[in-house]
């Protein structure tokens, strides 16, 4: 097989733009600790998300991201915050570093795997050369859809697609039935650890 070799293209430059603002997003989270900040960055970074998915011609998938994770999960978060407190409790010293060390053999781990990925649009490449070519060819006669990735994510995952959409709907209805509950209870009292404001005390009325 001749060697495919991908040339320094503008949507590159866009992907490591993307990429960069992901990073910061995630170490943004990790360190705020007003939960309604960490839920409104958890919403850019699904849409980011999203838009890397769209450089990508993953528009399917970038479609799920921007719906599910910038929108109805950043809905259901700030809806449980009403729940809870607004702050986050303080993180226990002894399992930081922990963590930390996880998240570091984690990430080596996937920075390792990526060494043996094929280049970005090699057409040597197992999912271009073997199956993406039989969908390609195969769509039009057992399918009859223009759209060959309609016709995979509706008629050969079929049932694959059916059961995301059940566990979108059933977490969905878990989160508004544990919101029902509270409201039935009258909602759960949770005290707010935040330094109350005295600039006031001390002043006559």
């Amino acid at each position: 097989m001749e060697e495919f070799q991908t040339p320094l293209q503008p949507i590159i430059l866009l992907d490591l733009a993307i990429l960069s603002l992901l990073i910061a997003t995630a170490f943004a989270m990790m360190r705020v600790r007003r939960l309604f900040a960490v839920v409104m960055l958890s919403g850019i970074f699904s849409f980011l998300a999203a838009l890397f998915f769209v450089s990508l011609d993953a528009v399917d998938v970038a479609f799920t991201e921007a719906a599910v994770g910038a929108g109805i999960s950043t809905v259901l978060m700030l809806s449980g915050m009403l729940l809870t407190a607004r702050r986050e409790k303080p993180a226990v010293p002894g399992y930081r570093n922990v963590a930390m060390v996880v998240c570091l053999v984690t990430g080596a781990a996937l920075f390792y795997a990526t060494i043996d990925m094929p280049a970005f649009g090699d057409p040597n490449a197992p999912a271009n050369a073997y199956i993406g070519q039989q969908f390609v060819e195969r769509t039009p006669q057992d399918v009859e859809i223009p759209n060959i990735v309609t016709a995979i994510l509706a008629s050969y995952r079929g049932f694959d697609t059916l059961g995301e959409v059940l566990v979108v709907f059933a977490a969905g209805v878990g989160v508004i039935m544990l919101l029902g509950a509270g409201s039935l209870r009258g909602g759960r009292k949770v005290k707010d650890e935040r330094p109350e404001d005295d600039s006031n005390e001390g002043r006559e009325f």
